[in-house]
């Protein structure tokens, strides 16, 4: 069978690998179909693993397909069911997990695509409790922008910011995949937007998508526009991904008693803070990483209702290194893809 492989550093490769085993007790055979790609991938091919792992690698940490076979003791799936495999292997037994908090789990054996092998072959064996079904609503396509972009955004705004209806959210980088979802949903609660784009044709896009105020942050400092938009008053909620470039304007846009919530740092991972702004302004800050097995579902019930991810560009396995060149140069609006 077919799978993409990172060899080394910028060394990554479609190749023919034998197919693996039957499925083991507990787990589920699926047939990939489609993977999604993340700033993830991008880390794991300029060489950034955060743990030993071992070389050649199956990329991709997000993925869609259907069962095929499933093994001893799986009653909750049955073959030709679509689903979403959640990434991180997690151990279903420490606290977090049996509190529903998976992503931090305390024995987590690895992140698929980067650790350990991911899902970018044509078939691959998973546990069976990190699968969930994709309802018939949803397409292949879209399922495949929900274990790590989509479901990203459902715990960052729910979990961790409370965002709620009508407020006002400053989403950064709003043509990045987990950018464009975060306008989709907060439009639908009917949230006032202000987002950040680096040109023009994105800023249309974006006010395509429904922001209210774009800002093109390579020709104004957003925090300034932030103010004057709100009357100075500051935004309730940041949406920040971006990191040391956008931390000290993200604080400055933030209202009194307002809540910033970040999960990524793409500028760079080091930021500083005043401490009497915190405390006096009673600024919450809430860090946050990937998502839970719920956020998941009811990621695929929101897109299911209408609430779509935003898909830039659909590649076939053959143009892997395509796509993941755009992605690193950014040069995207919404989510690439890679159907197998």
């Amino acid at each position: 069978m077919r799978a993409i492989q990172l060899h080394g550093d910028r060394d990554v490769r479609l190749v023919n690998i034998a197919p693996p085993p039957p499925p083991a007790p507990g787990e589920a055979q699926i047939r990939v179909r489609t993977v999604g790609l993340n700033h993830l991938d991008v880390w794991g091919y300029r060489g950034m693993a955060f743990a030993k792992r071992r070389l050649p690698l199956a990329v991709a940490a997000e993925a869609a397909g259907e069962v095929t076979a499933v093994g001893e003791g799986v009653t909750t799936l049955k073959p030709g069911q679509r689903v979403v495999p959640f990434g991180a292997i997690t151990c279903g037994t420490c606290r977090a997990c049996q509190q529903g908090r998976d992503n931090l789990c305390e024995n987590v054996a690895g992140v698929r695509g980067f650790h350990i092998d991911g899902f970018a072959q044509e078939l691959t064996n998973h546990p069976a409790r990190l699968l969930v079904p994709v309802p018939d609503a949803v397409s292949t396509a879209d399922a495949a922008c929900v274990t790590v972009a989509y479901g990203t955004v459902e715990h960052m705004l729910f979990d961790n910011a409370r965002l709620e209806p009508g407020e006002t959210i400053l989403v950064h980088a709003g043509g990045s995949a987990i950018g464009s979802i975060a306008i989709r949903i907060a439009k639908s609660l009917g949230c006032t937007v202000i987002t950040t784009v680096g040109s023009e044709a994105k800023a249309e896009k974006a006010r395509a998508l429904g922001a209210d105020h774009v800002i093109n942050y390579r020709e104004d400092r957003f925090e300034g526009v932030v103010r004057r938009l709100t009357a100075k008053k500051g935004v309730d909620v940041v949406f920040e991904h971006v990191g040391a470039d956008t931390w000290q304007g993200s604080l400055l846009s933030l209202k009194r008693g307002g809540r910033l919530v970040t999960c990524g740092a793409t500028s760079g991972p080091s930021g500083s803070i005043n401490l009497m702004q915190l405390f006096q302004q009673q600024y919450r800050i809430t860090g946050s990483f990937g998502c839970r097995l719920a956020n998941i579902e009811s990621a695929l019930a929101r897109i299911a209702a209408g609430i779509r991810p935003v898909i830039d560009t659909e590649y076939t396995v053959e143009n892997f290194s395509e796509g993941l060149a755009r992605l690193e140069h950014r040069d995207v609006f919404g989510k690439i893809l890679v159907s197998l």
